[in-house]
């Protein structure tokens, strides 16, 4: 979204054929007069406050499209989704669908008024003789606006008695436009319209949460200045945002994750920004530091984590594994004789089916993460070590020590960019996005295994051909090991190795 200061200049620009290379539609909600009246309303507003600076005449959006909607007819495209605002907001607008000039971004520039029209105008009525400036401020006498020969000074104006000295049609500035919410649900609302006509579930869009875990990456412009900086500044935010994903894999919780975000980061920089001004080089530093705080936490997830599963494993071999009763085949007989229909089979929703896909993409983000794991401790101790090995006759160590540190680090980062890519990959977001969705899978999925056992308890007259599940595999595994003579180390190696 951006501020107009010449609304005129911009409606001209973007429903200009002979200035738009690539304009394929513009749709207006009011007639052209409309704008033109707003500006005038508004440039006057505007002086009559004596504020500095420039007068802000209309707000613009420019909403981007994906490249499949080009399938569609323009107009009408461009009236659904200027109509869009306006039921939304109630507000007057004038739009224009455009591609750039190689074609590849398809989008809608969408200008609307904060102001509406009045159902009948105000006119307020002279009682005695009005006097105005230069500046068109109102003054008390004639005297105030008389040069020294007694004539009206250039500019400056009298409205006599009974005229109208002041007239509106436009009701005062509507506040919601100003606040930080508006453009997040603008942003949200125009997401679901979009994916409404989205055909493939894959190019569905997510709007970003400003106040959640993940930093938002900043856009560099064309023929930015600060495009360099703007690059090292999105670098240090995907590193960030690499190690929230990693984080909430890991097991760390997403509100300690905000938390973190909040205190090291937001906090942080304020704290910056207030001691020495002004200086985005500074930012890279405070994200680094809140990723090895982060880091710190994960670490203490994941050996605690270690902890509680070994403990879990020994209570599962030591615990009793609890056999199902299942009905007969008389049950099914009876149910017939009755007259009752038996009913049909449970079957797997589009969610439930996806869960069995979900589990094995979860199990590679554990694969990886475990890998990272690794490959830290494995830092760690070459980083202790480089530390102990002191002496001139130690040199050639310490140099070859610094060689596979400086190789583990870029290993780590590659790595940890992997572990994003898994999820990325596979149509999600981020790890949050997946893990809501395989969540949902999950609950949908055991909802549905507990429907099919019941199903099967009351109705089922064969027994489907259906693998066992998991958890029964690794146990019969585990009786047939224990049937060889192996010992409680053994067997526990082997379910260890089966998970």
């Amino acid at each position: 979204m951006s501020k107009l200061t010449n609304l005129k200049g911009r409606i001209s620009y973007i429903s200009s054929h002979a200035r738009q290379e690539n304009l394929y539609a513009v749709f207006e909600t009011v007639d052209r007069k409309f704008w033109r009246e707003l500006a005038n309303c508004n440039q006057e507003e505007f002086l009559k406050s004596g504020s500095e600076g420039k007068c802000i005449e209309a707000r613009e959006l420019i909403i981007a499209l994906p490249e499949s909607f080009v399938e569609y007819s323009p107009n009408r495209l461009l009236e659904v989704f200027t109509n869009h605002f306006k039921q939304n907001y109630g507000t007057e607008c004038i739009a224009a669908l455009h591609h750039n000039k190689r074609k590849t971004n398809y989008h809608i520039h969408l200008i609307f008024s904060e102001r509406k029209l009045l159902e009948e105008p105000m006119e307020k009525i002279a009682s005695r003789n009005m006097f105005y400036d230069e500046s068109g401020k109102h003054v008390r006498t004639k005297k105030e606006i008389l040069d020294e020969g007694g004539q009206i000074r250039p500019g400056c104006k009298i409205i006599p008695k009974g005229e109208v000295y002041e007239r509106k049609i436009f009701t005062i500035k509507d506040s919601r436009f100003k606040s930080e919410n508006f453009l997040d649900g603008v942003k949200k609302s125009y997401t679901d319209l979009i994916n409404i006509y989205v055909r493939s579930d894959k190019d569905k869009l997510k709007t970003f949460e400003r106040n959640g875990a993940y930093l938002p990456m900043k856009k560099i412009g064309k023929n930015n200045p600060k495009a360099k900086q703007i690059e090292a500044d999105n670098m240090q935010r995907q590193k960030w945002n690499q190690t929230v994903d990693r984080a909430l894999v890991s097991g760390v919780q997403e509100q300690q994750i905000i938390e973190v975000r909040k205190m090291e980061i937001g906090k942080k920089a304020s704290q910056s920004i207030h001691q020495f001004g002004n200086q985005p080089e500074m930012f890279a530093n405070i994200i680094q530091m809140a990723i090895r705080v982060l880091e710190l936490i994960i670490t203490q997830i994941i050996r605690a984590s270690k902890t509680v599963t070994e403990n879990a494993m020994e209570l599962m071999e030591n615990a009793a594994v609890p056999v199902l009763e299942t009905k007969s085949d008389e049950m099914i007989a009876l149910t017939r004789a009755e007259g009752k229909q038996v009913p049909a089979k449970p079957k797997k929703s589009t969610r439930a089916a996806a869960y069995v896909n979900l589990t094995k993409i979860n199990g590679k983000l554990q694969q990886q993460n475990k890998a990272i794991y690794q490959k830290e401790q494995k830092l760690d101790d070459l980083k202790k070590e480089l530390q102990e090995c002191r002496g001139f006759w130690k040199g050639k160590r310490r140099k070859e020590l610094q060689g596979k540190i400086s190789q583990t680090e870029k290993q780590l980062e590659n790595m940890k960019m992997d572990l994003s890519k898994i999820v990325t990959s596979n149509g999600f977001q981020n790890v949050r996005a997946f893990q809501l969705e395989y969540t949902k899978s999950e609950a949908e999925y055991a909802w549905y295994k507990k429907a099919l056992k019941d199903w099967k308890q009351m109705y089922g007259t064969e027994r489907e051909k259906e693998p066992k599940s998991i958890h029964a595999r690794l146990e019969q595994h585990k009786q047939k090991i224990k049937e060889q003579g192996r010992n409680d180390v053994q067997v526990r190696k082997v379910d260890r190795d089966a998970r």
